[in-house]
């Protein structure tokens, strides 16, 4: 159990059969009564975000989650296959449990969030920023990097992202996982 003053970014808490990570958190202490606790939550599950109220000393329940590193194998049906880096055990996720999965590519090193307590995998965080080689995009024309324009192109993995008109197929570029934009060319 803990206080609901002790909540911090990134603390993990079980609520009405739920799990929820807060992501923001505020104490405020109105003009008159007690000082209360505005929390930011986000369900593990299917990532809703609620706001919740708290008075300070209310007790809440909290989960231990472990980050565990791990290499992602395969794909095996709809599910994908990662192992643990330090046990070398495989564990079998979701796509739907892993963010950014549209930029995983074999031998991709990512980090599986896991219940302690149950060893229930909550949930999986591709970098957030993968270098991907570009496989398909239309051919640039001399003079195209003055203006900011974007063109479409497909990375190895098969995801669709927009990139400046002077990438060229088989560049490799430095993509955010988290929604998809491009950041630069990798220099190799």
């Amino acid at each position: 159990m803990i206080n609901s003053q002790d909540i911090k970014k990134g603390t993990c808490i079980r609520m009405d059969g739920k799990l929820y990570f807060c992501i923001d958190f505020l104490h405020r202490k109105p003009g008159k009564g007690n000082t209360i606790m505005n929390v930011t939550l986000k369900d593990v599950v299917n990532g809703g975000v609620i706001e919740k109220r708290f008075n300070i000393g209310e007790r809440l329940e909290d989960v231990r989650v472990e980050r565990r590193p791990c290499q992602y194998l395969y794909k095996d049906g709809d599910d994908l296959v990662f192992m643990n880096n330090e046990t070398y055990e495989q564990i079998t996720i979701a796509p739907d449990q892993v963010n950014g999965v549209k930029f995983l590519k074999e031998s991709e090193n990512v980090e599986v969030v896991v219940d302690a307590s149950t060893e229930t995998v909550l949930y999986a965080d591709v970098p957030v920023k993968v270098h991907l080689q570009v496989v398909w995009t239309e051919p640039g024309l001399k003079g195209d990097t003055a203006t900011n324009t974007l063109k479409p192109a497909r990375v190895e993995t098969g995801a669709e992202i927009r990139v400046p008109l002077f990438i060229e197929e088989g560049e490799t570029v430095e993509v955010d996982s988290r929604d998809g934009s491009y950041l630069g060319r990798v220099k190799e």
